[in-house]
């Protein structure tokens, strides 16, 4: 009986030629899979033409995962958020289906925008997170970054004469994620870098954005400066849609 299961596994081994070639051709996953399944093969009675499939779709599936654990990691999220996990019940208004609609991602193909407006800790992070992630794994390219955050970054290349190359960063994804608008004052110089990534980004990729300040409230933002505020709302909100989230902060649902 031994006999007989080695000769079976001989027969069905790949060649060193095969596996050679296989890694030759960055073909990994056909390369570990091609002894195991040749063997499973030999067994069922697989055709050539079915071994030869079952091959190519583990090698796709393998490569597909690894793509999108890849953009999970190039977005750059503080912490991975699900809808799932999302707690419904906490804002006192915020409209569940509108927000699960979005998660069909139809926006990101639109090219349009999303803003999440409301106070702090009411879920706009989270929600832009998930939104961000399960984009990530719909094989859509994103970047998440906090308003100042991407300021800062942008300053420091300017400084250093490689401002359009930084701004590449913040328009070649399909998918942007700036959070925390708002929350920190914006200098005129600062207020200018982000027009160029809203203006650079509009009609051309998705944004989704998080605020804590009503649209009225935005020129406190940019430092009292109605124009910039206006032309970057002008490009913001052509092409999007606006979330409201009414309630009390979760953070402080413990504190008496």
């Amino acid at each position: 009986m031994s006999k007989k299961k080695s000769k079976i596994s001989d027969s069905t081994a790949p060649n060193e030629p095969l596996l050679q070639a296989l890694a030759y051709l960055k073909l990994s996953t056909l390369t570990e899979q091609a002894e195991a399944l040749a063997l499973e093969a030999a067994q069922n009675k697989w055709s050539y033409l079915h071994y030869l499939e079952q091959l190519v779709t583990e090698e796709m599936r393998q490569r597909q995962l690894r793509a999108r654990q890849r953009r999970v990691r190039q977005a750059h999220f503080p912490t991975i958020k699900t809808l799932e996990d999302f707690n419904w019940s906490w804002p006192k208004s915020l409209d569940e289906m509108t927000v699960k609609q979005l998660f069909r991602l139809s926006f990101i193909k639109n090219k349009s925008n999303v803003i999440f407006l409301g106070g702090v800790g009411l879920g706009k992070t989270h929600l832009a997170s998930a939104l961000g992630y399960h984009a990530c794994l719909n094989d859509h390219t994103v970047l998440f970054t906090t308003a100042v955050e991407a300021i800062n970054n942008l300053t420091a290349a300017q400084q250093v004469g490689r401002l359009k190359q930084a701004l590449k960063k913040y328009i070649k994804p399909e998918l942007l994620l700036l959070d925390e608008l708002g929350y920190l004052p914006i200098d005129k110089h600062g207020a200018d870098l982000l027009f160029q990534i809203i203006s650079q980004r509009y009609e051309r990729g998705a944004t989704v954005m998080t605020s804590n300040r009503a649209y009225k409230d935005w020129p406190e933002i940019f430092n009292h400066d109605a124009t910039l505020t206006s032309a970057i709302l002008d490009r913001l909100l052509h092409h999007a849609q606006t979330i409201l989230i009414k309630g009390k902060s979760y953070r402080m649902k413990d504190q008496t």
